[in-house]
């Protein structure tokens, strides 16, 4: 290492030797392919402002400070500035600097002044930037900076962090922006982001480099994902005393869904230690192929947080890692459970993004935040890829936007500034699809239902199904918690190759449906029933509904055609009103019909 004119050491060019070693199975010794073709792009074009988009768990970090290396090499920049949105993240950023060989402080804050000649560059946060951003601009002028934005998105999380922002680091010789999730859906633009026309004319986010989760699964970057979705009976007390009783995963209006899925969370329920001792179960299954997998339980708020760690307690017999925010130490649990081998940690909001746990492999979405932001921020912690073959597993309420995004998880989005009136036109369902949304969100009957007044009464879990790859596997009815039925998925070993998975997923399906077939011919063999079980009309539709709803994931996962096309096009053809009236004959027919789409396309 040598040392600059002001006596600061300058770092060595490329990467340290201890850095390949975060690299996935499979991938060069230095850089992963879309690393090297990136930052081969980056050096090429050499432009101020670079926006890199990729997957949570593609390594963003490792191709930033690759960059980092190759302009600190060349004299292009003599400092560095990462800005993070946690205190947590920016000691991780130094610690992954110090691998490539290039230190930074993570203590520094803005207004300090000079820091120690050990250091290249400093890390801080978004919120830091936007209390003192005069002071980081004095800094950026002072030398030719490198400012990298990781998770640039948080930049338009409010106005005075975007301005901080662009005032700090406007004078800065490069900008390298980086995201995992830039989609947003607000009138903030993110600082020294491009943004063209878009659909309707609105304007969307322009990236310099893109590396979706599709293209990292192909790779071999990223772990595939199975989703296991649980209901339930759930039950509550509103705030005018009265008492409501209805079926997580149910058709039901946005507020009655929202008072369901808390109900469900309320650790003194059965529903979320029922769904934690699966997830358990789950985990131990894939621990006797990888041996120091770990769980993750994402909680709404700290007091859920301490009582899922008392839950998990009693269901393992091993306390678990609980992370509070304010605690002081909460950076140094994670990184004590992440270089560990315990089972078990629970956190709010602290590892939800960008925090590099590799063992994560299981999963509970265990808190009401369900914007598509979140969720995949949350669902990159368990994605990071080691071993080729890994599977990571999450648990699921069976909650209908939280299935959606599961769903279409390969889907990239762009952050868009604001909505065009007439960015529907093209759909003919569109009025339709909008006066139903609008009646869910404005139902008078559940107006009681807001404010914190809210009593859980009682609930009950229930196996729902697992997705995976974009299409449905479960089994015919109810599939109560503990069953075989429910086993056939906990069960699954935790290294398969993604085509495996696939495969073992509809054989399992396919090997439990015949022994119930078997299983009512033998019985109506024996002797003729009396009398016809009689099932709820609700509980039928419900049932009919998940189905259609699986079947409509999958054709799109097959075609590409949004879901909402293929439910237009199945209600134009098999009559009736929308799905959310519609009687079982229509909704059967809906099946049918798509079944015979796919048989034919299949041939």
């Amino acid at each position: 290492m040598t040392g600059d004119a002001d006596g600061v050491p300058l770092p060595r060019t490329g990467l340290g030797p201890a850095w390949p070693e975060r690299a996935a199975w499979g991938t060069a010794q230095s850089l992963r392919a879309w690393q090297s073709a990136a930052l081969t792009d980056y050096l090429e074009r050499g432009p101020r402002d670079f926006l890199a988009v990729a997957t949570p768990g593609a390594g963003k970090t490792t191709f930033a400070l690759s960059v980092a290396a190759e302009l600190l090499g060349r004299r292009i920049v003599d400092r560095l500035i990462v800005v993070a949105p946690t205190e947590h993240l920016k000691t991780q950023w130094a610690a992954a600097a110090a691998k490539a060989g290039i230190p930074i402080d993570p203590s520094y804050s803005a207004g300090k002044g000079k820091i120690s000649s050990d250091f290249v560059g400093v890390a801080v946060t978004y919120a830091g930037v936007g209390v003192n951003p005069l002071a980081l601009r004095i800094r950026t002028e002072r030398f030719k900076t490198l400012v990298i934005l990781d998770e640039v998105h948080h930049a338009g999380d409010s106005l005075t962090w975007g301005e901080g922002v662009r005032e700090a680091f406007e004078p800065a010789t490069r900008r390298l922006a980086l995201t995992g999730t830039p989609f947003r859906s607000d009138v903030n633009p993110i600082p020294f982001v491009g943004y063209e026309p878009g659909e309707g004319g609105v304007p969307t986010s322009r990236a310099d480099y893109t590396y979706g989760y599709a293209e990292a699964l192909a790779d071999h970057v990223v772990r595939p994902v199975l989703f296991l979705a649980y209901s339930g009976a759930m039950s509550w007390r509103t705030r005018a005393g009265d008492e409501v009783a209805a079926d997580l995963g149910g058709p039901m209006t946005k507020d009655l869904t929202a008072q369901a899925l808390r109900t469900a969370l309320d650790p003194n329920g059965s529903w979320i230690p029922s769904v934690l001792a699966a997830a358990d179960k789950r985990l131990s299954e894939v621990r006797r192929h990888v041996p120091d997998a770990g769980g993750l339980v994402i909680a709404s708020d700290q007091d859920s947080a301490r009582a899922y760690g008392k839950l998990l307690k009693q269901i393992t017999g091993e306390s678990a890692t609980v992370v509070l925010s304010d605690e002081k130490a909460a950076s140094k649990k994670i990184s004590e459970f992440s270089d560990g081998d315990s089972r078990w940690m629970v956190a709010v909001r602290m590892v939800s993004e960008g925090v590099d746990v590799p063992r994560l492999s299981v999963g509970v979405w265990a808190t009401t935040t369900s914007t598509p932001l979140f969720f995949a921020q949350a669902v990159g912690r368990f994605v990071r890829a080691r071993t080729r073959g890994e599977i990571a597993s999450v648990f699921l309420p069976s909650v209908p936007g939280l299935l959606r995004y599961a769903g279409e998880l390969e889907m990239q989005r762009d952050h868009v500034l604001g909505r065009s009136k007439d960015a529907d036109d093209g759909d003919i369902f569109a009025a339709e699809e909008d006066l139903m949304a609008r009646a869910q969100a404005s139902e008078s009957a559940s107006s009681e239902l807001d404010g914190a007044s809210f009593e859980a009464l009682g609930s009950q879990a229930r196996f729902d199904h697992a997705l995976y790859d974009g299409a449905q596997f479960g089994h015919e009815g109810e599939v109560q918690v503990g069953s075989e039925e429910e086993m056939d998925f906990l069960g699954i070993p935790g290294l398969l190759e993604p085509d495996q998975m696939k495969d073992l997923l509809r054989k399992r399906q396919d090997d439990r449906r015949q022994a119930q077939r078997k299983a009512r011919e033998s019985l109506g063999s024996r002797s003729e029933p009396d009398t016809v079980a009689q099932v709820a009309t609700h509980e039928h539709l419900a049932v009919l509904r998940r189905e259609l709803n699986g079947l409509v994931g999958a054709w799109h996962h097959r075609t590409g055609q949004p879901h909402g096309i293929t439910h237009a096009a199945l209600r134009k053809e098999c009559g009736g009103p929308a799905a959310a009236v519609a009687n079982a004959d229509q909704l059967q027919k809906r099946i049918d019909r798509i079944r015979d789409w796919a048989l034919r396309q299949s041939s």
